[in-house]
């Protein structure tokens, strides 16, 4: 079938299977990138970890990939079923010399895809990779080796992980708490499974069976749809938390005792505090997107602010250049810098703010209350014809406030701020706007929409 080379993304490689996209693409993908590990790390023998997520189609398109890998001479370890953090962790603990997961992360039934790292799960993006391994596929330039490679399987990566991420929190002060998990019938709740064997909390679990047909609602928290049952469930349960994942568990949402959803940028924020006590004057990443908190937070405890472009990958290439300790990004992805890698850590991440409530004896709707300093617009997307024309309009209308060109347009003033960037995967201007009032925030983002819109 005819590649549709759309699907060779800023971040990873996506689109929607049998459409865009059928195994043939895998198996040359495994090809392609087996010679080109070879040949950046200039040695013939080398060692790739692959995976999978629960979508129908991620079994025939693994079997694919892991053929096109072995034709052209690489080792395959299959670490089955798991969330990408797990393979994260299973190419930087097993130090494997690079590793793709057949998934497509939080987008519906019908897409599918892969995402690739180098050593240490390095991430490999547009700029570090995913082009030159398109060419690589649609010039049809696949070396196979007269040598195989050979196949085996590592079965204890999520108990190796969880005892790995566990190390990281104090287990013995987190109190028994109640919490609602909403994993949307994805991956995170392998994740979940494993850890709580751990703590002594009481877990109501949602919409928990692995389901690629995603039966209850998609698999992204970031819309606030797709967690209203989880807010409704927190609430009739009386419990202390809601925690929601995304479908390949890399991304990680909160919901406080009273049933209302916690804006990642004050998670982030939360966060940055926590590591900061840990590690007095560090630096921490987060994108230009708006989330003022997050940099007020660092400043206060000591902090270094590192400001980054959006998308995993693009934060992660910078924080691991500036030695970030932790990273942020709005959508949801958390970071941590640990000695065998740096990538998402949902679990670190969940455990830190389980000790941190322990420790302040509140419930997270009064803990939080000092970080709802600003009103924000969530993120708004337009589909604009002609993206570099809007961009350029807008900078000229705001062309007396501050203005950052990092992603996009970012402009400040004094009582809001707001950036406006184009999609890396979709024909969308995306629009983040935050205010230090209500008023101001709703005035300007529908002042701005017009613009957009118009």
């Amino acid at each position: 079938m005819q590649i549709n080379p759309n699907i060779f993304k800023a971040y990873d490689i996506r689109g929607i299977y049998g459409e865009d996209f059928d195994e043939k693409l895998a198996y040359d993908l495994g090809i392609a990138f087996a010679n080109m590990r070879k040949k950046e790390l200039g040695i013939n023998e080398i060692t790739i970890a692959v995976g999978s997520d629960m979508r129908i189609s991620s079994p025939i398109l693994k079997e694919g990939l892991i053929k096109g890998l072995i034709d052209a001479g690489a080792n395959v370890v299959d670490i089955g079923l798991a969330s990408t953090p797990t393979f994260y962790f299973a190419v930087a603990n097993y130090k494997y010399d690079g590793g793709i997961i057949v998934s497509a992360s939080h987008n519906p039934k019908e897409y599918n895809g892969f995402k690739l790292v180098r050593e240490k799960a390095l991430p490999i993006s547009k700029e570090s990779g995913i082009m030159d391994l398109k060419e690589i596929i649609l010039n049809n330039d696949l070396v196979k080796s007269s040598e195989k490679g050979e196949l085996t399987e590592n079965k204890n990566v999520l108990e190796d992980q969880i005892n790995h991420d566990i190390l990281y929190t104090d287990l013995s002060k987190i109190k028994s708490f109640k919490i609602v998990i909403d994993p949307a019938n994805s991956m995170g709740s392998l994740y979940f499974d494993e850890l709580f064997k751990n703590l002594n909390c009481t877990i109501i679990k949602i919409n928990w069976e692995l389901d690629g047909n995603f039966p209850n609602h998609e698999a992204d928290p970031f819309k606030k749809e797709n967690i209203k049952s989880l807010c409704q469930k927190v609430k009739e349960e009386n419990a202390d938390l809601g925690i929601a994942t995304d479908g390949d568990g890399d991304r990680i949402f909160f919901v406080d005792n009273v049933g209302e959803p916690i804006e990642p940028g004050i998670m982030r924020a939360i966060l940055s505090k926590i590591f900061l006590k840990e590690f007095p004057g560090a630096k921490i990443a987060y994108d230009i997107r708006p989330g003022k908190i997050t940099e007020d937070i660092i400043n206060e405890n000591g902090g270094h602010p590192i400001i980054t472009r959006v998308g995993h990958s693009l934060i992660k290439e910078q924080a691991i250049k500036e030695g970030a300790v932790f990273a942020g990004e709005s959508s949801g992805h958390f970071f941590l810098n640990m000695p065998e890698g740096f990538y998402e850590a949902p679990i670190v991440m969940a455990l830190k703010i389980l000790q941190e409530l322990s420790d302040s004896n509140m419930k997270l709707s009064d803990y939080i209350i000092p970080f709802k300093k600003y009103y924000h617009s969530g993120e708004i997307n337009t589909k604009v014809e002609n993206i570099n024309k809007k961009i350029n309009e807008l900078k000229e209308k705001y062309r007396d406030g501050k203005i950052n060109e990092l992603d996009g347009v970012t402009i400040e003033y004094n009582d809001y701020w707001f950036n406006v960037r184009p999609s890396n995967t979709e024909p969308l201007l995306r629009l983040c706007l935050e205010a230090k009032t209500k008023a101001v925030m709703e005035e300007k983002r529908d002042e701005i929409l017009k613009i957009i819109n118009n």
